[in-house]
């Protein structure tokens, strides 16, 4: 069952009177880009799956390590496996046969290589930004869209500047660790999900995290792009006792929800 039917009512108003599809509430991600230093980058501040791949790749077409995790963990949540309904596949999500076949793969079973398909995504971005006089707002809108459809100057798709934007938050889990993950004990070696919505707009995925963060700010939140049409919120949690006290807080603030439904 949806866990969203489990809400309450007053928070369903707010998503019903939110803004209009293609509307974005989101920051402005030209301008956060824009801040962001390609040249220091910052160093992960969470435990890597297939770290090796993405230092190497990082390395190898000089991208902070951190935006190459960033992005893995926007388009797959480090699924080596993920296969999306356009034919996407791997951790970051390298579209078959159009760009998989201009990365010079030729085999649909080369892409779920960790280490080829981070080095193909890490070399499509770098091939992008050059594109882009390395403005990484356009890139990034690019690497979602395809470049035919992302112009060098004027505006760009709404769906693009939401892209961006998306991986600029999953950028600052990355850096962050996922804010307050300091009290998490130091055998702490991932996030664990539990599913409270799936939505058809991530308009709406964004409103009911800002509405959840603003009632109930300790609780870990975050959303993922799972396939076009399908964005997840998620309560992140790294222990059980994580998981009940965030429960706690979120049904103190009017949103009650089942204990059932987290993941591992």
């Amino acid at each position: 069952m949806n866990c969203l039917s489990k809400i309450g009512a007053a928070l369903l108003l707010v998503l019903m009177t939110g803004p209009a599809a293609g509307v974005p509430a989101t920051h402005d991600a030209s301008s956060a880009w824009r801040a962001y230093s390609m040249e220091s980058g910052g160093e992960p501040g969470i435990p890597i799956p297939f770290e090796a791949c993405f230092r190497q790749a990082a390395k190898a077409h000089a991208l902070p390590l951190s935006l190459l995790v960033a992005v893995a963990r926007g388009e797959s949540n480090f699924d080596p496996d993920a296969v999306s309904s356009a034919n996407a596949r791997g951790l970051m999500q390298i579209q078959w046969p159009g760009t998989g076949r201009h990365l010079g793969f030729r085999r649909v079973s080369d892409l779920h290589d960790p280490c080829r398909n981070v080095d193909a995504g890490a070399r499509y971005l770098r091939e992008l930004l050059q594109r882009y006089d390395g403005d990484l707002h356009l890139a990034l809108a690019a690497y979602n869209y395809g470049p035919a459809r992302i112009p060098r100057t004027g505006s760009i798709p709404t769906g693009a500047e939401w892209y961006s934007a998306y991986i600029y938050r999953h950028l600052q889990y990355v850096l962050d660790a996922g804010a307050g993950v300091g009290s998490v004990p130091r055998e702490w070696a991932g996030d664990r999900e539990m599913e409270l919505a799936v939505f058809g707009a991530p308009y709406r995925a964004e409103a009911f995290v800002r509405t959840l963060e603003g009632s109930a700010p300790e609780v870990r939140l975050d959303w993922f792009r799972q396939d076009v049409g399908r964005f997840r919120v998620v309560m992140l949690f790294a222990s059980q006792a994580e998981r009940r006290a965030g429960l706690r807080r979120l049904a103190a603030a009017g949103f009650p929800l089942s204990e059932a439904g987290a993941d591992g």
